[in-house]
């Protein structure tokens, strides 16, 4: 019997000693985190919410910048209408690409934007993208969506992605909507329109020109360029948040889009950049 207390002693006690242990490395974990955390929060990290369009040129950009500045840009692409309703949310961007500068005009105007901060950065375009192997001639433009071998359309839902409006008012402008309408395959954005298509899941796709001349599209398919008369123009814009809270690193990296080589990256995919101030207030209005 003395010697079950014994064991029962031994036991609590070993029992005790590990509940010691265990307390301390929770101890140094979160201290841990906690140093990493503020580690972080020193680094003054940008959070940038983007159009989807921009998913072939702006993670080149925010690389340079950070080889530059040491100051690192996390990158999340999605539709600008999504983004929009995310940050009317209280999302922590702290800027905001947008496809369509009606977006950020409306953050601004509704107090949820830097004042003054509002930045007309570029005009997107369409095309009308087919895979090599589909065998589908894309040269005979969008004609050839009334084809029958042209069973599915991918392009972006126009609900909330800029480049899905610009496909609908291209289709409309040929008088083809109503014929193609039940062939049409909505991505969530525009990038995912192009994975619809570069998948073949769907058999052509009006996509942004940018996308098109990312290497993995460049590679795999062809294009036909819709021209600009046949949709209202993509004006995009930048905005920096009003509850961002490292604003003067938004503002370095806002600056650094006007470098001749940024400027030029963003040229060969085939954005139009303004090229005077006059030519950005014509894109804000």
């Amino acid at each position: 019997m003395q010697n079950d207390n014994l064991g029962g002693a031994s036991l609590e006690w070993r029992n005790y000693e590990m509940s010691k242990v265990i307390r301390l490395l929770f101890v140094l974990v979160s201290t841990h985190a906690a140093l990493c955390v503020v580690s972080r929060a020193d680094a003054q990290d940008l959070n940038v919410a983007a159009a989807s369009d921009l998913q072939a040129v702006l993670p080149a950009i925010a690389e340079r910048f950070q080889h530059q500045t040491g100051r690192i840009v996390k990158l999340a692409f999605g539709s600008s209408g999504n983004f929009y309703s995310q940050i009317q949310n209280g999302a922590p961007f702290d800027l905001f690409f947008s496809a369509d500068i009606e977006y950020p005009n409306k953050l601004e105007a509704e107090g949820l934007a830097e004042p003054g901060t509002l930045y007309p950065y570029a005009t997107g375009r369409i095309v009308l993208w087919v895979r090599k192997d589909s065998g589908i001639d894309v040269g005979r433009g969008l004609a050839l969506l009334g084809d029958t071998r042209v069973r599915r359309i991918a392009i972006a839902n126009p609900a909330h992605a800029p480049y899905g409006r610009a496909a609908v008012a291209a289709l409309e402008h040929d008088k083809l909507y109503e014929a193609v309408r039940d062939k049409l395959v909505m991505g969530e954005n525009v990038s995912q329109a192009a994975q619809f298509v570069e998948s073949g899941n769907a058999d052509a796709g009006i996509l942004a020109l940018s996308l098109a001349l990312a290497p993995q599209l460049k590679e795999k398919g062809r294009y036909y360029a819709i021209p600009d008369s046949y949709y209202p123009p993509i004006d995009q814009g930048v905005v920096i948040l009003r509850m961002s809270q490292h604003k003067e690193v938004a503002r370095q990296f806002l600056e650094f889009l006007n470098r001749p080589e940024i400027v030029s990256l963003m040229r060969d995919f085939g954005f139009i950049i303004p090229e005077s101030q006059s030519d950005r207030r014509s894109m804000e209005r």
